[in-house]
């Protein structure tokens, strides 16, 4: 029996929601090793610079969902600027990633989580992650045993769950458009009661790209200016985090 249901859940009120840490999987946006996929379109260093946006961006969205304690899982290490500047934005934990494949990476991140209600794991590759869809995450994860939001390319963007189980992880071809697919049939093996979202997408191709700069019109000048001018300082960073609170308020009263 397949245990799936679409995600309906009505919003509990935030006192009544336990606490539930957020994990980010996240690469640092080293030039030549962010967003490969993307330098033939934006060159080494505009696909860093699409990195450090779409990380500060997952950053703050996590950080005001306010739904518990924000750690920021790292690779290779902690120690690049980018990260630094996160942890400044809602004291957020850094965290360097263990070796072995992102499932292992993944299944880490929850089992050391220090909420007992749940633990939601996302990337920073999807822009349209808002701090009311967290938060729709976390109200269902009150309901079922894991919540997922599928990604159109196949993948997901957000995957949570109760407690820690490397069964949800196992077999799946990571980086492909098996990845959904092998993950509900890992969920209904486990007899395992789920729900998820509608899909949302990710900035993975030139295409994608092009759909994020369309929709949020700031973001290509952010991306590309600071390689023009030479301004990867912690000056022209920090107040980044202002403007996308803006933006998730703006975002919010339109859900």
């Amino acid at each position: 029996m397949t245990w799936h249901e679409s995600m309906h859940v009505p919003l509990m009120k935030p006192e009544a929601t336990p606490r539930i840490e957020i994990a980010i999987m996240a690469k640092a946006p080293i030039a030549g090793l962010a967003k490969t996929r993307l330098i033939p379109h934006l060159g080494v260093d505009g696909a860093a610079g699409l990195q450090r946006w779409l990380l500060q961006r997952t950053v703050v969205t996590a950080a005001t969902a306010d739904l518990g304690p924000v750690t920021l899982w790292c690779t290779p290490d902690i120690d690049h600027p980018a990260f630094a500047i996160c942890s400044a934005f809602d004291s957020v934990e850094l965290r360097r990633q263990p070796d072995g494949s992102l499932g292992d990476r993944m299944h880490t991140a929850i089992a050391e989580s220090s909420t007992s209600a749940g633990t939601l794991v996302i990337g920073t590759d999807c822009p349209v992650l808002t701090p009311g869809l967290l938060r729709q995450a976390a109200d269902s994860l009150q309901h079922h045993d894991a919540t997922v939001f599928p990604a159109e390319d196949g993948g997901y963007v957000l995957i949570g769950l109760r407690k820690a189980c490397r069964g949800a992880f196992r077999e799946i071809d990571w980086g492909t458009e098996r990845v959904m697919a092998q993950t509900r049939a890992r969920l209904t093996a486990m007899n395992w009661r789920w729900s998820e979202s509608h899909p949302l997408w990710d900035v993975d191709r030139k295409e994608d790209y092009e759909r994020l700069a369309n929709l949020f019109p700031d973001a290509r000048e952010r991306i590309v200016a600071p390689q023009i001018l030479g301004l990867l300082t912690t000056e022209l960073e920090l107040p980044y985090g202002d403007v996308v609170r803006t933006e998730m308020r703006r975002s919010e009263k339109s859900e």
